[in-house]
C-alpha cells in the first residue's frame, strides 16, 4: 500500500460516515488507482452541537484524491444518502448518477443552489440499468426501502463483484415498484458474490420488517374506526408508498385529503412528474379542510419525530390553520427514531392534555420499517452466497451483531470495519489495512467549519457556563456585566463583589506588570471567574476589554 492510498491491484472499501452511525452515508470503493463514491449524505445534528441543523462527513481524503474520483452514484433519495450534494458535489467535480425520482430530487436541491450548470447529473432511466466507470460497472438493483427506487448496487470489478446494499427490505406488497425477485438474486448469487456490504440497522428486530400491504389494511381500519372524528395521520414525507395508501385510505372512506407540511408537498411533486401517484386525490387547501365535517376530512402532515417547526408540532401548540379538539384522532404512521424520544414525547403530551386521542405502530399495524430484520438478512445471505460481509449503516452495536449473524449463517469472512478504516477486500486475506481521518463537519450558519473546531467548542462551554465581560476603563475601574449566570435575585451582590475583587487583583500587581495591558487583563479574567465559581459553582468564559493604555 503506498503512502498516499492510492488503491493498486487490488480493491478497497472505505467509509467516511455511515458505519458507526445510523446516517450521513458515505461510501468509497477503490481499484486500479481510481475510486467510485456511493451516496453522499448527512445526518441533522443533536444538542452536541449548539445552533447547528446540519453534520457533514469531513470528505478531506477523497478531495484531495479528487482526480482519481470517477462518479457519485446515488442508491436512493433519502436525506442520509443525498443531503450532502449541494454542499461538496461541485468540489468534487464529479458526474452523480441516480434514477428517475431521485435525481428530481436532487436536481430541485441543485437548482435552490444554483449549482446546476456546475454539476453533471445523470439519469438511469431503466431498472438494472449500467453505469461504466473505469475499472467499475455499476448495476442498479432495485429493491424495497421506504421510499420509492430504492436500490442496491452490483458493482463489478476485476477482483470480483460488490453487492452493496443501500437500504433496504423484503417486501412481498410494495406499494410502489417491482423489486427484484428471489428468482433474479439467487441468480445473481450464482454468478458469484465477493462481497456483501449490508445495512445493519434493523439487526437485532428477530421479525421480518412487514409490508406496506400490511399498513395499508391497517390504517384503512383504523381511520374507519374514527367516523365522524377529524383523522390526522404524521408519517415520513418521503415514503411515497406510504402516501398512495393514504391517498386510497381518504378516497376509500369518503374524506377529503389535506397536506400539511412542504417537504410532503414538494415528494408528492416528485412522485408525480416521474409517474408515480397518478390517481391521488387532489389535496384541498387548509380552509377547505377546516369547513368540512369533522368526519370528511383525513389530514397528512410532517412532524412525526417531534420537529419544533413542523406542521404537527405547530398543530399540537395551537399555532397552525389545522385545528384538532378533544375527542380527534392523531395516527402516528412512523417509527421513533433513537434519540427523538424527548421531542416526541414533547408534542404527543400537547396532544394529550387536549384530549386528543393517539395510536402509534404499537398499538396498530400502521407502520413498518424499510430495513431489514434477521430473517431477511438470513434470506439475503442465502440467496446471494457472499464470500465476504462488511456490516454498515449502522452503530457499532449494530454492525457487530450483524457481524455475528453471518458468521452463524457460514459467511466465510466478515469485516466490521467502522468510518476512516480502509479495508481491503481483495485480492488475499480481507481486513482492514489502515485508519484515515474521518471526522465531521457542521453547517454552521452559512459556513462549513469543523464539529469539534473552536466556534462549536465555545458555544458549548457558553451554554454550559455562562459569560462574563469585564470592561476596564482609563482608570482600571471594571464594568461588569454576566449572561447565564444562575444568580437572578443575587446578581447585584455578585457584581458588586466580582467588581471589587477586580479592582484588588489589578492593584496587586507589580512593576512591569502593572503597566503591561496583557498582565492586567488576566488578573481581572481570573478574578472575575473566581468570585463565579465562589458564588455559584460555575467556571464561566470571561472577556476582558481594556480601554487604558499600556505596553
Amino acid at each position: 500500500m503506498k503512502k498516499d492510498f492510492t488503491p493498486e491491484d487490488e480493491l478497497l472499501f472505505l467509509a467516511l460516515g455511515g458505519s458507526g452511525e445510523i446516517g450521513m452515508n458515505v461510501n468509497l470503493y477503490g481499484c486500479n488507482g481510481k475510486w467510485l463514491m456511493v451516496d453522499l449524505g448527512m445526518t441533522f445534528s443533536g444538542n452536541e452541537y449548539p445552533g447547528v441543523d446540519l453534520v457533514f462527513a469531513d470528505l478531506d481524503f477523497i478531495e484531495e484524491r479528487a482526480d482519481d474520483l470517477l462518479g457519485i452514484v446515488l442508491t436512493h433519495a433519502h436525506e442520509d444518502h443525498i443531503g450532502a450534494v449541494p454542499y461538496f458535489a461541485a468540489e468534487l467535480g464529479v458526474p452523480l448518477y441516480a434514477t428517475p425520482f431521485t435525481a428530481d430530487l436532487v436536481l430541485r436541491k441543485l437548482e435552490e443552489a444554483e449549482l446546476t450548470s456546475e454539476i453533471v447529473l445523470n439519469v438511469i432511466e431503466e431498472d438494472h440499468g449500467k453505469i461504466e466507470l473505469g475499472p467499475f460497472t455499476v448495476t442498479y438493483i432495485p429493491l424495497a426501502h421506504s421510499i420509492a427506487e430504492g436500490n442496491a448496487l452490483l458493482i463489478d470489478t476485476p477482483h470480483g463483484r460488490v453487492f452493496h446494499t443501500g437500504d433496504w427490505k423484503l417486501d412481498e406488497e410494495p406499494i410502489i415498484g417491482e423489486p427484484t425477485t428471489e428468482e433474479e438474486l439467487v441468480a445473481i448469487g450464482d454468478e458469484g458474490v465477493l462481497a456483501l456490504v449490508c445495512d445493519s440497522t434493523n439487526v437485532f428486530n428477530p421479525n421480518p420488517s412487514g409490508s406496506e400491504g400490511a399498513v395499508h389494511r391497517g390504517l384503512m381500519e383504523e381511520v374507519a374506526k374514527h367516523s365522524g372524528k377529524r383523522v390526522l395521520v404524521t408519517t415520513f414525507a418521503s415514503n411515497v408508498a406510504r402516501l398512495q395508501t393514504l391517498g386510497d385510505v381518504a378516497r376509500e372512506t369518503g374524506r377529503k385529503l389535506c397536506v400539511a407540511g412542504r417537504s410532503l408537498e414538494r415528494i408528492i411533486a416528485v412522485a408525480q412528474d416521474t409517474g408515480y401517484l397518478a390517481d391521488f386525490p387532489d389535496p384541498v387547501d387548509f380552509d377547505t379542510a377546516m369547513a368540512l365535517p369533522r368526519g370528511e376530512v383525513l389530514v397528512v402532515a410532517t412532524g412525526g419525530q417531534g420537529e419544533p417547526r413542523a406542521a404537527l408540532a405547530r398543530i399540537a401548540d395551537s399555532s397552525h390553520p389545522i385545528d384538532l379538539v378533544s375527542g380527534d384522532v392523531v395516527l402516528f404512521s412512523s417509527r421513533q427514531i433513537p434519540g427523538n424520544e424527548i421531542s416526541i414525547g414533547r408534542v404527543q403530551n400537547q396532544l394529550a392534555a387536549r384530549g386528543i386521542t393517539m395510536v402509534t405502530d404499537r398499538q396498530s399495524e400502521i407502520h413498518v420499517s424499510g430495513h431489514p430484520g434477521r430473517p431477511e438478512l438470513e434470506a439475503l445471505y442465502g440467496w446471494l452466497r457472499p464470500q465476504l460481509l462488511v456490516p454498515v449503516h449502522g452503530e457499532m452495536r449494530h454492525m457487530q451483531e450483524q457481524g455475528r449473524l453471518g458468521r452463524s449463517r457460514d459467511i466465510p469472512r466478515t469485516v466490521v470495519q467502522a468510518n476512516g478504516d480502509i479495508v481491503r477486500i481483495a485480492p488475499g486475506e480481507p481486513g482492514k489495512l489502515a485508519e484515515v481521518r474521518a471526522g465531521r463537519l457542521v453547517l454552521d450558519g452559512d459556513i462549513i467549519a469543523p464539529a469539534d473546531g473552536e466556534a462549536i467548542t465555545m458555544r458549548r462551554r457558553l451554554a454550559r457556563d455562562g459569560v462574563i465581560f469585564v470592561v476596564l476603563d482609563e482608570k482600571l475601574r471594571p464594568t461588569i456585566e454576566a449572561i447565564g449566570i444562575p444568580l437572578d435575585e443575587d446578581m447585584p451582590e455578585f457584581l458588586e463583589e466580582a467588581a471589587g475583587d477586580v479592582v484588588a487583583a489589578v492593584k496587586a500587581l507589580k512593576g512591569r506588570a502593572a503597566r503591561d495591558r496583557d498582565d492586567i487583563e488576566e488578573a481581572a479574567r481570573l478574578a472575575a471567574r473566581r468570585a463565579a465559581q465562589r458564588w455559584c459553582g460555575k467556571r464561566p468564559q470571561v472577556r476582558v476589554i481594556s480601554l487604558a493604555g499600556g505596553s
